[in-house]
């Protein structure tokens, strides 16, 4: 490649591989900053709603404002890759039912960009994946479709940095002005990514000084997250035997200015990043010959979460010597987070499954999950159900009118995400239970 290919203009191409939850909202960055840019993504119907002016996703109001404005073309079509000067991969890295790394979705979009590309392109995988998968997994497969990494592909990571919906942890922040870090195999390479990325992100762009350090930001970023999640859960559970409420503590904690950190218990980790990352930074480093063995304990902590909610309705039920067996409880929240509809990883499926285990009745609503909620109100749902579980905290849930619950004869509430007014409750006369308080 010469320096005049290496060079980042705004006439260049832009092909974003993977339309979900990075990829748009990347994509609209990108043509925002002027620069042309190619939508590809292997679902017919997401690409229709695209094209047709319809924004697929529809619980961010910054994405869906860029949408109206800032519309490029989608397609199915992976010969349009070929038009890419630069080609931006985000596509999803789960893990499988094992907790073991799942590479597909990252084999064939790499495998399909490989076989479709024009030489002298820069590739950047923006999913989240170990370290060494870019060297092991990502660079083989355009090695093998004839390519040679720094003369005729330069090839980058730079794990994205989104948070959908609103956020009390990232208020102010989006993915335009989020500090992003880069890496390649090349520096040349992490050169030409850190020049793109400047050039649609206002804020510091961190070169790294390998693509593997790169790949390991991400993961070190949610490994932290998880593990602190982890320490206040079971703080939680112990403030629970102790008859302590956790809030008042974290509160009183905060008051600290230096060396510590506020993060809150609740009835589980949803979301495609916390629950899933740190399994690959495990399994990479067990291939490696170490065992994590503190991740390992925070990820048994987080996801006995659900199981640990229910007991705590049980234990409420208890109270008023009433079984689960039989008792009709409305699970309020589908989602793994407030004010959106995304349920990736949602701890509310384990707690439907814990409840019906038990012999629990239960309904389910979630105002922005409407087609996928036994009831299209909240209303419905408390007439129904003899018991509530907030298992998310959507604005909705927050902010209702505590009197309902009376007025629907409502006997016990079970906060999972600790976000109802404790003391408004059981002055009505329904017992309350959170989680550490």
């Amino acid at each position: 490649m010469t320096q005049e290919t290496r060079h980042i203009t705004k006439d260049k191409t832009i092909v974003v591989v993977g339309l979900g939850y990075v990829g748009l909202p990347l994509a609209l960055l990108a043509r925002e900053a002027g620069y042309d840019v190619i939508g590809l993504d292997v679902r017919k119907e997401w690409v229709d709603m695209i094209n047709q002016g319809t924004c697929p996703i529809n619980d961010d109001e910054k994405v869906t404002d860029k949408f109206e404005r800032f519309r490029f073309p989608a397609t199915i079509d992976p010969a349009e890759i070929a038009k890419g000067d630069i080609i931006l991969i985000a596509v999803p890295t789960p893990v499988d039912e094992n907790q073991n790394p799942v590479y597909d979705y990252v084999v064939d979009a790499s495998t399909t960009v490989a076989e479709n590309m024009k030489a002298g392109a820069l590739v950047v995988l923006e999913s989240t994946v170990n370290p060494g998968t870019c060297e092991t997994i990502v660079r083989p497969i355009f090695e093998r479709a004839g390519f040679t990494i720094g003369t005729d592909v330069d090839i980058a990571h730079c794990p994205e940095r989104i948070d959908p919906g609103k956020s009390s942890f990232s208020a102010g922040y989006h993915i335009g002005n989020t500090a992003r870090v880069v890496g390649a195999f090349t520096p040349d390479g992490t050169t030409r990514a850190a020049e793109f990325y400047r050039s649609i992100i206002d804020a510091e762009i961190r070169e790294m000084k390998s693509i593997r350090e790169a790949e390991a930001v991400k993961i070190l970023e949610n490994s932290f997250r998880d593990i602190n999640i982890a320490f206040i859960n079971e703080i939680a559970q112990s403030f629970d035997h102790l008859g302590i409420d956790v809030l008042d503590v974290i509160e009183g904690a905060k008051t600290k200015p230096y060396a510590f950190m506020a993060h809150y218990p609740s009835c589980g980790v949803g979301g495609h990043c916390i629950p899933v990352d740190p399994y690959y930074l495990i399994e990479s480093a067990q291939r490696s010959g170490f065992d994590h063995q503190f991740m390992r304990q925070a990820r048994k902590v987080n996801n006995f979460m659900p199981e640990y909610s229910v007991e705590r309705m049980q234990d409420a039920l208890n109270d008023i010597k009433r079984p689960m067996n039989g008792e009709t409880i409305g699970l309020l929240g589908l989602a793994y987070k407030a004010n959106v509809d995304d349920m990736r990883e949602s701890p509310s499926f384990k707690i439907i499954k814990h409840l019906r285990k038990h012999g629990a009745n239960v309904i389910t609503y979630d105002p922005h999950i409407l087609h996928k909620s036994d009831r299209q109100t909240l209303e419905d749902v408390l007439n129904d159900v003899d018991h509530v579980f907030i298992a998310t905290n959507h604005d909705e849930f927050v902010d209702m009118d505590l009197s309902l619950l009376k007025k629907h004869d409502i006997k016990i509430v079970l906060d999972g995400k600790n976000c109802m007014d404790k003391d408004a409750i059981e002055a009505m006369g329904i017992i309350y239970r959170g989680i550490g308080r």
